[in-house]
This record gives structure tokens, C-alpha cells and sequence, in this order.
């Protein structure tokens, strides 16, 4: 019903236009009819005046004035004319300064209407709608051009590898050209794999596909830039550049066929457990990729003003030597009262995301627990220097989904890495992998996480309860080192994963 009133409400649209139309041009041709009729008046009145003169020159007997049979004709012609060229000129002022379209009887159906007529407003969203639209296409076929850019590197690879092997008859690649090299390791790298033994019933499939990030595919340049290297020789000490490749979502990278670079003078590290607080050897590490060239320089970062991660983590003696060995009831936990919560020895195995030098994980092998610590190499050599103490280091970024089966580990932990710098929506992500790879009645230790006072109960409180975490303590404190006016807060959580 509501099609068909807009096709009338749309059909009188047209039909009013048409007669403002009709009523526009009958007027200008009324005033040029009577123009015409005066015009032909006044021939007539100037024939008749010289027939007059004529008459009263040839003689007087004839001198009164003849009968015009035409004049009460002409006379109601222009009375005519000139009242239709006044009905015209009211009905068309009428029309023009009239009610129109915005009738009450009808308005409520014009806005339903999906071509507006006359409401700018409406207009204008559509107007502001489509060039959103139209922003959201072109960043699609920028995207497809990407994928078709890179589907076209890996096209070219092919072909020249088949070239190569119908010339050579032999499936070995000439590496002597950069290019055809470099296609050919990214092809080997993302694309499929035949199993040798065929079709698995098990895989469901006669292929093996690597596990790289799908970020990797939106940044074909530096993908290609990465695998850029001599096939069996020394690999680039492109860690930064690595990691700038994770950050934007290529995680994991591919692997390559090439050897990192040893660090000249290598020596064996120290034997647990004097290794657990003993600084490192500086011949242990490679550091061309960071700011520092030795373990002095990071020792003494905490008294450099400025930011670094973790700044203060390298010193062993300093502050990491007390962390995690006093609970005071509030903010600091003790992993000695933590595991006191569950049964003795029930706690195992776990991991730590961000745990910086792997400090907590020391303290908790000392205790017999295996803990696996997640972290990134963020300007210092963090997982060398973890695994120099022993322990198990894991270069992942935060947004990676953890690389564990689902309820298997005892406890997670996290300190100042879970805060509110993550975006809301991929931080309930993190919780809820997670909850994930706890097993029920696994403990989730949330250290000192950094939020303002607008957020902890607006965001933070309800997105853990949605995760479905029980809480075994809770604790939040202001941070007041920049000023109580700047309301940012600290919470220590201890969750439980439920048993059920």
C-alpha cells in the first residue's frame, strides 16, 4: 500500500510541475495574443481615421461616422484575455507560495518515502551514507589489489620455477637470481604442501598448509622484504624489523632456510640454579638490533630518564630480587599464599604473559613450578636473557591466540601487560583464551592492572564477569604518583576458572 500512495504522491509531483508549467507558458502566450489583438486595433483605427479623411475630402453629405460591426467583438475579446491572464498569474503565485508537498494529510507517507522530495536533511545522510560507502569500497579493492599483487608474485614463481625445470629437468632452482629466489621462498613459505603419502583421512586432506599469520598477506612488500636472504647461508639481523611484522598481525612468520648468526666468543651460561639470578655473559647475546650493546647499559637503563619497557627488569639485585616474596593484604600477592589456595602440588605448570626477564617464572621454580613465559624483544634481548636463566621464554605477541589445547595449564599470570592500553574488544578476546587453556579450578593471577576510575567499574568489572571468572580476591588502589586529580587505578585480581 505504501508503494503505491508514494508512486500517486510522486505521479502529482509530476503533474503539479507540468501544470506550473502549462500555467507559465499560457500566460506569456495570452500576453502575446493580446498584444497581437491591440496591434491589430490600432491597423484597424488607422484605416478607418484615412478612409474618413478620404470621404470628407470627395464631399460633406457623409460625414458622420461609420458603424463598426467588429468593436463589441475586439472589446470582449480583451476583457477576456485579460481576466484569464490575471486567473493565471493568481493560480500560478498560489502554486509557487502554496502548501505543496508538505500537506499534513500526506506527510507522514513522504517521509517513508525512499527518494525524499524536499527534506535536505534526509538528503544529506544519504549523502554522508554513501561516501562511507564509498570509502569502504575503495579500501576493498586496495585490499584485493594487495591480494591480487601478491597472488601475482606467487603466479610468477611458479612459472618460473616450471620453466626452470623444463629446461633443466630437475626441480632445483636457480638461486642465482635475487628475484626468482626471493618468489620462490614466499611460495614456499604460504603456499600448500602435497602430503607424500596422499590423502589423509585424518587431515581430511592431500595438503599441508604453513601456519602463517593472515596478516602476512596484507603486507606483501615486507613479507617479501623478510624473506629476502641466501638459501643455506646467514640469515638477516632483522629482529626489529620481525617484530614490527607481528605487531601488525604477520604472527607467527615464516619460517626460512637460513642460519641466525651466532654471537663471536660464545660461552656455555651457568648451571641451575646459580643461573637464576646471575646476570648473563654479554657474549651470550647478538645486539646489533638494540639500543644497548651489553649488560651495563641495561642495568643502568633505571637511572636514564625516559621510558623503556620493563626498565628496571635487568637488574637482578635490585628490585626483582623482592618481587612476589611479600603479600601486604592489598595490591602485591605472594606466590607463596597463591598456592596456598589449592591443594599442595596441584599447581604445576603455567604462564606468564609479558613477564618481562622472567622473574616471576624464577620464583616459581623455585617452587617446582614450570612456568612459560610470553614476551616480545622490545629495544633488549629479553627471550636471550630469559633462557640464559634457565627458564622458558616465548616470543608472542599479546594478540596472538595462546599456543596451548584447552584446559591444560594450573595458572596465568600477567603484571601491567593486561591494562587498559588494549582495546576493549581484543582484551575480552585475551580473557576469554585465557579462561580457555585453563583447566577447571585453574587460578588466573591479574597483577597490578592499569586503568582510570571511569573504567573500572564501567568496563573492567563487568568484562570479567561476563567471562564467567569466580573471584577469590580482589584488590584496586589509586596510583597516585602523577596526582590524585588524574583518577588512574591499579586492581590485583586472584580468579578461578570454575569447575564446572
Amino acid at each position: 500500500m505504501s508503494n503505491g500512495l508514494a508512486s500517486c504522491i510522486w505521479s502529482w509531483s509530476i503533474s503539479v510541475d507540468l501544470l506550473r508549467r502549462y500555467v507559465f507558458f499560457a500566460s506569456q502566450s495570452c500576453i502575446k495574443e493580446l498584444l497581437s489583438a491591440s496591434n491589430s486595433n490600432r491597423n484597424h483605427c488607422s484605416k478607418t481615421n484615412l478612409y474618413r479623411k478620404r470621404e470628407m475630402g470627395g464631399g460633406a453629405e457623409d460625414h458622420l461616422p461609420r458603424k463598426q460591426p467588429n468593436q463589441h467583438t475586439h472589446t470582449k475579446y480583451k476583457l477576456k484575455m485579460l481576466v484569464l491572464v490575471i486567473l493565471t498569474n493568481l493560480l500560478t503565485l498560489y502554486i509557487f507560495t502554496g502548501p505543496s508537498l508538505t500537506l499534513h494529510a500526506i506527510s507522514k507517507y513522504t517521509q517513508q518515502l525512499s527518494l525524499p522530495l524536499w527534506d535536505s536533511t534526509t538528503l544529506l545522510h544519504q549523502l554522508n551514507t554513501t561516501r562511507h560507502d564509498l570509502a569502504a569500497s575503495r579500501s576493498q579493492i586496495a585490499d584485493l589489489q594487495r591480494q591480487l599483487k601478491f597472488t601475482n608474485l606467487l603466479l610468477e614463481a611458479l612459472l618460473i620455477k616450471i620453466k626452470t625445470n623444463k629446461t633443466t629437468g630437475s626441480t632445483k632452482v636457480n638461486y642465482d637470481d635475487a628475484s626468482t629466489a626471493m618468489s620462490h621462498e614466499v611460495m614456499l613459505a604460504v603456499g600448500s604442501h602435497k602430503l607424500p603419502l596422499g590423502f589423509s583421512p585424518r587431515m581430511g586432506s592431500d595438503e599441508v598448509y604453513p601456519s602463517v599469520g593472515g596478516g602476512c598477506l596484507r603486507f606483501q612488500d615486507e613479507l617479501t622484504q623478510y624473506m629476502s636472504y641466501n638459501v643455506g647461508g646467514e640469515c638477516p639481523v632483522d629482529d626489529v624489523f620481525a617484530q614490527r611484522l607481528m605487531i601488525k598481525g604477520c604472527e607467527p612468520l615464516p619460517r626460512r632456510r637460513c642460519h641466525p648468526k651466532s654471537p663471536a666468543g660464545y660461552v656455555e651460561p651457568k648451571p641451575l640454579p646459580a643461573s637464576l639470578w646471575a646476570t648473563p655473559l654479554d657474549t651470550s647475546i647478538i645486539w646489533d638490533p638494540y639500543t644497548c650493546k651489553n649488560y651495563e647499559c641495561l642495568i643502568d637503563r633505571k637511572n636514564v630518564p625516559g621510558y623503556y619497557d620493563c626498565k628496571d627488569c635487568f637488574d637482578l639485585q635490585g628490585r626483582e630480587k623482592t618481587r612476589w616474596l611479600f603479600d601486604n593484604g592489598g595490591l602485591d600477592y605472594g606466590i607463596d599464599q597463591v598456592l596456598g589456595i589449592k591443594h599442595p602440588g596441584t599447581i604445576r605448570i603455567g604462564l606468564d604473559i609479558g613477564g618481562g626477564t622472567g622473574t616471576f617464572a624464577a620464583r616459581m621454580k623455585e617452587r617446582n613450578v614450570t612456568i612459560i613465559t610470553s614476551t616480545m624483544n622490545l629495544d633488549g634481548p629479553f627471550n636471550s636473557f630469559i633462557a640464559s636463566r634457565g627458564l622458558i621464554p616465548m616470543h608472542v605477541s599479546v594478540s596472538q591466540r595462546l599456543p596451548f589445547f584447552e584446559n591444560t595449564l594450573d595458572i596465568v599470570h600477567s603484571m601491567h601487560v593486561l591494562s587498559n592500553w588494549i582495546p576493549d574488544s581484543m582484551l575480552e578476546f585475551t580473557l576469554y583464551d585465557i579462561y580457555r587453556v585453563l583447566r577447571p579450578g585453574g587460578l588466573f593471577w591479574l597483577d597490578h592492572f592499569f586503568c582510570l576510575g571511569s573504567q573500572l567499574n564501567e568496563t573492567y568489572v563487568p568484562m570479567l564477569n561476563r567471562v564467567g571468572f569466580k573471584k577469590l580476591r580482589w584488590n584496586a588502589g589509586m596510583k597516585l604518583d602523577r596526582g590524585i586529580d588524574k583518577n588512574e587505578w591499579y586492581f590485583s585480581a586472584l580468579l578461578e576458572k570454575p569447575m564446572t
